[in-house]
């Protein structure tokens, strides 16, 4: 198993009420938001993001520490599962050009809207069944996308990206340490399927036999 390491660290932080937002989402607007479709991505915020349009502050000030902590350059190949309409790839496209980088997700409204620089490298396809030979990429990253399936489904898609991967890869999942946090989680979360404590992530993490690195998404 890789390391617990927060490679987010410097994504902008929003202000949350998340006793607010638990209070006014009910199992329709769940429902609605795991279609992951447009009213997902730029719909009502009620479900999901309300609008998803690019802006360099979000993902620019991340690359620079995924950078650092893998070594990566020009001549690496990324794949991000979950890529949603591409603007992780497209930043980290522009800091490395030349940069093999692919995408992937379920969602076909998002590779519809994906931003065009990364058009021709992204597709629809399942985390349980990446379209990719074994030992194809450098890094594999997934941010807050595998806990959107049942834990059976998860440990198949954890499966994947260990199996697409040349030795590195990054995930974050939704978790919590205590009770508190998962009150607001339970009553935060939109399209998760699998919220488990910060240790029985690292339990699984261990049976699976995922070596890649890990943070947790905790609101």
């Amino acid at each position: 198993m890789g390391n617990e390491v927060d490679l987010l660290i410097n994504y902008p932080k929003a202000k949350r009420n998340v006793e607010e937002r638990g209070n006014s989402k009910t199992e329709e607007d769940r429902a609605v938001a795991r279609q992951f479709g447009k009213d997902f991505f730029d719909g009502d915020r009620r479900h999901g993001y309300g609008g998803y349009n690019y802006h360099p502050r979000f993902w620019s000030p991340v690359i620079p520490t995924f950078q650092n902590y893998y070594s990566l350059s020009a001549h690496s190949s990324l794949l991000d599962v979950g890529c949603g309409k591409g603007f992780m790839l497209h930043d980290f496209q522009k800091a490395f050009p030349g940069m093999a980088v692919k995408g992937v997700d379920i969602s076909s409204y998002a590779i519809e809207n994906v931003i065009d620089s990364v058009k021709p490298y992204v597709q629809m396809a399942d985390a349980r069944s990446l379209p990719y030979p074994s030992k194809s990429f450098d890094l594999v990253i997934s941010i807050n996308t595998i806990h959107n399936l049942e834990q059976d489904e998860l440990i198949q898609a954890l499966k994947e990206i260990e199996r697409v991967s040349k030795g590195h890869s990054f995930i974050t999942v939704d978790a919590y340490r205590n009770e508190e946090e998962k009150a607001l989680m339970m009553a935060w979360n939109l399209t998760a399927k699998t919220i488990l404590h910060v240790d029985e992530w690292k339990e699984l993490f261990e049976e699976v036999g995922y070596t890649g690195d890990y943070y947790w998404f905790i609101p």
